[in-house]
């Protein structure tokens, strides 16, 4: 009966996908990961909805100082010679010695940063006149007056020591700092984006700015120092007041203008690789990771059980449909072909059929066979034409590879001779062949080689050219305050314990460290209204400070890895030893649904909406209801920065490994999957796969459909049996000898290259000219002079001295 053989066709068809069937019901997150989100959502995020009420405080300060000189004309009707006489005049006004004087005009510039919103009927419009007014701001000099004056705000000790001895700081304890801090930030934020419309001179300017900032021209350091100097001077409980969330979305948005981003880290991996020789890169992981399909996320235990009783429904209907058999007589009495035609078409539409229902069919063929329910492109099941990924192979592996040959068929080794293939099989030979075709040297390993030489030939080697870029300099600005003993005095560690504070599982303890300090109003809320508007002016400011210190951690790691590896492993093992690892499975230990979900903001209080548009009245209904977006893009931005960041420390490094395995994170990086996301998808795939042979078999044969996923989405290392459990890794967890021996490596290296007042004397260069020798002053002590003659008496006078034997 071809009806029979329709309906039992699609039972197992159901049967077989009902999990993708039950789960692919939430739609793929349109989420496009970048540097940044937009300018205005950028520009929003420096203010807290707290902070409000200050806009027009700005905007009369500036009045007052615009009234008192020019006329009562608007500042956008002025020329660009009155605009820039007025800024000097502004710039003067810094450095009054009044306090309460500078204040109001610093408000003034910040109102002109602002975008002198007053006199603009768009937010289109604001921001032309912030990049003019900035632009503006630059030229004359305003930045670096800014920084000296924020130089002296850190160093008041009178204000450091008032903020220790309150029991409560609120938003009033921090307003110079504040103010300040917002004028660089805008100015940073917005000399950065790229407009192809800017004028020939801003864009001098912007390159000045750039070269400028990662220098250390401001108190001879560049100003990421300076901020990481706040960071840790906030978390060792010396000044509580600093508003912690401005200083590190200020130090994120200077490191990525200095450094740059994620395309320009790419374009530098790509002209390393040209200097040094080596191959070109496969692919552009860029490219390829955009280009990639959010997969079906794993099902829960919940998920399965109700996917059950639905098929147990389904196939109850089913029985039902198959009892009335007699209503098909007729079909197939009428058209004896169909049944071939029937079961061609259903092959070709099986996919779009969903369900039977049981009620009676009809006799015409064209509605015994119901119309194909079109579905989105994203929820159609996409069989990939190849594996994303080019496969790579180290030559760690090869020999490995080698050494097993030679040991079972041969007998004996040859070490590092990945060239002599004597003695060994025909198939041998072309796997050997195979696995050079891709393999792939990092820069990484050309720096350790590098690195082994010099420590190898101290004297021969030569002298090593550092080409002096905005990261070494950020380097070395940052290495003389991370005393190795000192982790309380670790910028890293620093931003961990502001992390750990910010992060939405922590609870608040009485030693944590308060972030809030300048979110908190000077008078608490007394409304349910305003508790609302509170809490979510809280929560989003947690969410802010977790965004900038993922972005900050997640560049400095990237392109200390590019700008010298052994800068790279001294930043990720401080991170390692700061319990970096356990602290982001803390965070992801949550809800993730939920987070990324979650609709901290008001929109109407947005910057530059705020400050353009009369503004609703606020209910307790819309600051529930929240926004209409599908997620949150800073929150779904940290978890990607969170798991690259996991990624970057625990990669080929065994001990961290086992560590993932010893914390458990398998079922929590599993929950993280259920964000339809391909790229955070991935970076949770490549965290599983690292760790899938030490699992166990059990946990590999229930979660198929995960190893699945790693197989299609993780890039593919040949010789690596990462699904089986007999890996040649699989030795003890010796965490201590492996970290000791990688620490020994990095302190030779920055003591090689950045001490070099401890180094050896026997490798100093000797002097051998006489007249040189000579002709040196040397400083004699007291004691000496006074009892010259008496040495002179002792020691050459009293000695005979063959003079013929010292000319030979």
């Amino acid at each position: 009966n071809p009806f029979k053989v329709y309906t039992f066709d699609l039972v197992f068809l159901e049967s077989m996908s009902s999990c993708a069937q039950g789960l692919s019901e939430s739609p793929d997150l349109e989420f496009e990961y970048s540097d940044t989100d937009k300018w205005a959502a950028e520009l929003s995020e420096l203010y807290s909805y707290t902070e409000g009420p200050e806009f027009a405080l700005n905007r009369k300060c500036f009045e007052e100082e615009f009234r008192a000189h020019v006329s009562d004309r608007k500042w956008t009707e002025l020329d660009a010679a009155q605009h820039r006489a007025h800024a000097m005049r502004l710039l003067d006004g810094l450095e009054v010695i009044a306090r309460e004087k500078r204040l109001k005009v610093a408000r003034a510039i910040l109102y002109m940063a602002q975008g002198t919103f007053a006199e603009c009927s768009s937010e289109a419009e604001v921001q032309h006149w912030m990049r003019y007014n900035i632009f503006l701001l630059l030229d004359v000099g305003t930045f670096s007056a800014l920084v000296e004056l924020l130089n002296m705000e850190i160093d008041n000790s009178a204000a450091c020591s008032s903020a220790v001895r309150k029991p409560a700081i609120s938003l009033a304890d921090s307003t110079d700092l504040r103010v300040l801090l917002n004028i660089m930030y805008l100015m940073v934020e917005t000399i950065q984006q790229d407009e192809p419309a800017d004028k020939p001179e801003w864009k001098i300017i912007k390159e000045t700015f750039r070269a400028e900032l990662g220098s250390p021209l401001f108190n001879n350091e560049p100003i990421s120092v300076m901020l990481f100097g706040m960071v840790t001077k906030f978390c060792s409980g010396h000044a509580p007041h600093f508003p912690m969330k401005k200083v590190l979305l200020l130090l994120w948005k200077s490191i990525l203008f200095t450094l740059g981003g994620f395309e320009q880290l790419q374009n530098i991996k790509v002209q390393k690789r040209e200097e040094l020789g080596l191959p070109p890169l496969p692919e552009d992981s860029i490219r390829v990771i955009r280009s990639m399909r959010a997969a079906s996320p794993p099902a829960s235990a919940s998920d399965l059980i109700e996917q059950q009783q639905k098929r147990a429904r389904r196939e109850h209907k089913v029985i039902l449909a198959l009892i009335k058999q007699d209503n098909l007589d007729a079909f197939n009495e009428k058209d004896p072909y169909k049944a071939d035609d029937s079961r061609e078409d259903e092959d070709d539409n099986d996919d779009n059929d969903n369900s039977i229902e049981a009620e009676t069919f009809p006799i015409e063929r064209d509605e015994v066979m119901p119309p194909p329910i079109p579905h989105p492109p994203s929820e159609r099941v996409s069989f990939p034409k190849g594996l994303p990924w080019a496969p790579k192979v180290r030559e760690k592996d090869i020999e490995n590879f080698l050494e097993s040959s030679r040991s079972k068929f041969i007998g004996y080794t040859l070490g590092s001779d990945t060239d002599t293939v004597v003695g060994l099989p025909r198939p041998i030979h072309e796997s050997i062949k195979t696995l050079k075709l891709h393999k792939y040297v990092s820069i990484a390993e050309i720096q350790v080689a590098k690195e082994e030489e010099f420590q190898k030939t101290p004297l021969s080697g030569g002298e090593e050219e550092v080409e002096m870029c905005a990261t070494e300099l950020l380097y070395q600005g940052i290495l003389p305050s991370l005393p190795q003993y000192m982790c309380l005095l670790d910028p890293q560690i620093a931003l961990l314990k502001i992390l750990l504070a910010a992060a939405p599982t922590s609870k608040a303890k009485t030693d944590s460290i308060n972030i809030l300090a300048d979110v908190l109003p000077e008078e608490m809320p007394t409304t349910v209204l305003q508790s609302m508007k509170l809490g979510v002016d809280v929560n989003r400011h947690k969410e802010i400070i977790v965004k900038a210190i993922s972005a900050i951690l997640l560049l400095l790691l990237k392109h200390f890895k590019l700008n010298h590896i052994y800068q790279f492993e001294y930043m990720a093992q401080h991170l390692v030893f700061a319990n970096c690892i356990p602290l982001i499975l803390k965070f992801f230990n949550q809800n993730i649904m939920s987070y990324i979900t979650a609709k901290n903001s008001i929109s109407v209080l947005d910057f530059p909406y705020c400050v353009v548009h009369e503004l609703p009245e606020l209910t307790a209904e819309s600051l529930e209801a929240g926004d209409n977006n599908q997620f949150c893009w800073r929150n779904l931005f940290s978890c990607i920065n969170l798991l690259r960041i996991l990624n970057k420390l625990t990669k080929w490094k065994h001990s961290r490994t086992m560590m993932l395995v010893v914390f458990k994170s398998a079922p929590i990086l599993k929950r993280a999957l259920k964000v339809k996301q391909a790229m955070m998808q991935l970076y949770v795939l490549k965290l599983l796969k690292v760790q899938t042979k030490y699992l166990g078999r059990q946990w590999r044969k229930s979660n198929m459909k995960t190893m699945s996923a790693i197989y299609q989405k993780v890039r593919h290392r040949l010789n690596d049996d990462w699904a089986y459990g007999n890996d040649l890794d699989a030795r003890p967890w010796d965490f201590q000898a492996e970290e000791c021996a990688l620490r020994a490596n990095i302190e030779r290296f920055n003591s090689r290259r950045y001490d070099k007042s401890h180094s050896n004397p026997d490798f100093l260069p000797v002097d051998n000219c006489l007249q040189s020798v000579l002709g040196q002053r040397v400083d004699l002590p007291e004691d000496f002079q006074m009892n010259y003659d008496l040495w002179l008496e002792r020691e050459v006078f009293s000695k005979p001295i063959s003079w013929e034997e010292l000319l030979q």
